[in-house]
Parts: C-alpha cells; structure tokens; sequence
C-alpha cells in the first residue's frame, strides 16, 4: 500500500478541533493549499512530507478572520500594510471596513487582491471619493451615488461581501445620519447584501435601541463594546445591564462584532455582556494604519486575550475568531476550522501565563495571560510574525 505523501506536517501542543474542543497534541499534513489530515498522529502517519513543523507548546487554530480591519494602498486614509500588522500576526482573513467605494473598488483591487497573500473580502463604502469614507464625505448625500454602487457590487461581486455604512459624526457631518441609513440601505436592498454598521454615538441625538430598529437579519454592528456617552443610550449596556433592544436584535438575526480601534473596546461593557452572556458574534481589530503604534495593543490576538481576560473562556473567545466569522462571510465551507479539503490556513499561538497589563480605549487595565502570535501558515505557505 502506498503511504499518503503531503508537503507539511505541523504538530502542536495543542489543537482547536472543529466541534470547538482543545485537545493535547495535535497535528495536521497539508498538500498544496489544503489540509488533508487532522489528528493527534497524523505527523507520524505522513513521516514522507517534504516539511515537518513541530511546536510542543503552541495552540494550533485556524487562520485567524478579523471581521473589522483596513488593509488598503499606502496613501489612503486609514490603509495599513496586510503583511506586518495583519497576516504576520496570525491573521489570514480580514473583512476591509469602507476601504474601497463605488468608484475606487477597481483601484482597491488591483493593488490589493491577488497581490498580497492576505485574503480579503470587501464591505464596500457606498461615498463616491478617494478611499476610506471619513471626514464628513458623507454630509452631501448625493456623494451615496446609489446606482454607481449597485453596478459596483455586480461587477465585483466575487469579492464584495456587503455595504459599510458609518453613522459617527465624523462621517455625517451636519447631515442627518438617519437620511444616510436610509440611502444605504436601499443599496443594500437592491444588491440583497448585508450591512457593515458603525452605530452613532457622539452626539447623542439618537439611541442605540432606534438605530437596531433600521437593521435587518444579517446585518452587522460594528463598534459593540464602547460606552457610549453619559446618557448610555448609546451603548449595548446600561447600569450594568444589556439593554433590551439589544437582546431583541440579536433575536431577530442581527450580529454584532467587537471593532476595538482607539475608541471602541471598553473592559466594562465586555465583562457585563460577557458575564450576562450575551456574546458578541465576531471579533475583529478596526487596526489601520494611524494606530501601528499599537496603544493600546489590538491585534487579533491581543484583542481575543482581552475578551478572555473579561471572562470569555478561550474556545468562546478563538470561536468568535475562527468558525463563527468564517460563517458570518459565507465560508465556512472553505475557511475557520482544521478540517480536510478547506484552504491551508493555520495560526500557532503561545500563552504566555505571565500577568500582562492589558488596556481598553478609555484608561482601564486588566492583567492576566495573553497569546503571542508564533507563526502563521496560510495557504500551505509559512509566514513568520
């Protein structure tokens, strides 16, 4: 009988095995771009592979999806380079948040898909500009150009997932953010694609609980864990406890993702959601390029040590990092879980049990163990961090 050959072997500590279990060891024999094995001696039943990786004290898990994140071209507004901020530190797949309009997605996709190794799916802005749909471009709405963004989706619709639409001032200017929702989705009505939705927050001139009443099943909320203003009618949370229209929503089909950014995660909100349990869908990193500084620290998996640190556990917290984004992009028949015949797309993480000071975006810490990304593999090619 001839024995089964494979390019690569990699062999962990331990592995996150797709029915959401960590078991120890773990490993995998990958072929071209695909897994073609998974189980604890799988490394010695393809002694033959050309490769053979081993990390005895790495967690093995699908390639990381960031549903939130601004790969783009240097020069645009918030673009920052895929390969070291994102692919290097265990991402393989990022939802890009407004980078590309109607008018500039050709441009986007020329420089970006197929010229880096990172896969990218795209919620489109539906503003006519530059790039990242920011500073008030928004505020003359004839810049929605309603038409232009529909032949845009259908003739990039391989890569186009949905519609970003943000609703902060710093979009609407003066305009008012509920004429703007309503443009944007009758874009999304015509292209049947779901919403990528920044909520408003600053001023307070309209209440969460009314902006999830505009959503449909499928759509998205981005920005899910800041505090809002004083009034916290603005936040998922109020007086410590989820708001009602935020349970309603998540009934009705709507999703809800972290986008941590500069202004966005904050350790409270996370700890009373999460000890409510209501869990955000997805986590992702709003990371662009005017916060590679890294302060605070959100890279992905800086951000899923946070949500661990607020009382996540890890499956729940590498989970809302693997499968449940995967199925939240339409692929989950080819990424977000180590199994034979999906894509080659690995991350090694290490926990480092040391007491780590961890900050949110407004001035709080917590301390606790934090993983470190140690490699990360994608489409059967390694790419160091």
């Amino acid at each position: 009988m001839t024995k089964p050959t494979a390019d690569l072997t990699i062999q962990s500590g331990r592995i996150l095995y797709p029915n959401g279990r960590i078991k120890h060891p773990g490993s995998i024999a990958i072929k071209g771009d695909r897994i073609i094995a998974v189980g604890p001696t799988v490394h010695e039943e393809f002694g033959g592979a050309t490769l053979h990786l081993n990390f005895p004290n790495a967690l093995m898990v699908p390639g990381l999806i960031d549903f939130h994140a601004h790969p783009s071209p240097a020069g645009w507004f918030a673009g920052i380079d895929p390969e070291e901020h994102i692919l290097g530190r265990g991402t393989t797949t990022v939802l890009s948040q407004g980078d590309p309009s109607c008018d500039t997605w050709q441009t986007y996709r020329e420089d970006m898909q197929g010229s880096k190794r990172l896969r990218i799916k795209e919620a489109i802005s539906p503003v006519t500009g530059p790039s990242f749909a920011q500073s008030g471009n928004a505020e003359n709405l004839d810049n929605i150009d309603i038409e232009a963004c529909v032949s845009a989706v259908k003739n990039g619709k391989e890569y186009i997932w949905g519609i970003s639409v943000n609703v902060m001032v710093q979009v609407t200017g003066a305009s008012n953010p509920k004429k703007i929702l309503k443009k944007v989705l009758d874009i999304a009505e015509k292209t049947e694609l779901p919403l990528l939705f920044g909520s408003r927050r600053e001023p307070s001139d309209w209440p969460l609980a009314d902006q999830l009443e505009w959503l449909r099943p499928g759509d998205v909320l981005t920005y899910c864990l800041h505090p809002g203003t004083e009034t916290g009618d603005e936040s998922i949370v109020k007086d410590g406890t989820i708001v009602d229209a935020v349970w309603k929503a998540q009934e009705k089909g709507i999703l809800f993702d972290i986008g941590h950014g500069m202004k966005s995660f904050d350790f409270g909100v996370a700890e009373a959601a999460i000890a409510q349990r209501f869990m955000p869908d997805t986590i992702s990193t709003d990371i662009q390029h005017r916060y590679a500084g890294y302060k605070p620290i959100h890279d992905m998996p800086s951000v899923i040590s946070k949500l661990i640190a607020s009382g996540m556990t890890e499956v729940e917290a590498l989970e809302r990092s693997t499968i449940r984004p995967a199925k939240a992009l339409h692929l989950e028949g080819e990424i977000g879980s180590l199994e034979p015949g999906k894509y080659a797309d690995v991350t090694l993480l290490e926990w480092d049990d040391e007491n780590r000071m961890m900050d949110d975006c407004f001035g709080s810490s917590r301390s606790g163990g934090y993983f470190k990304p140690i490699m990360t593999i994608k489409g059967g090619k390694t790419v160091s961090p």
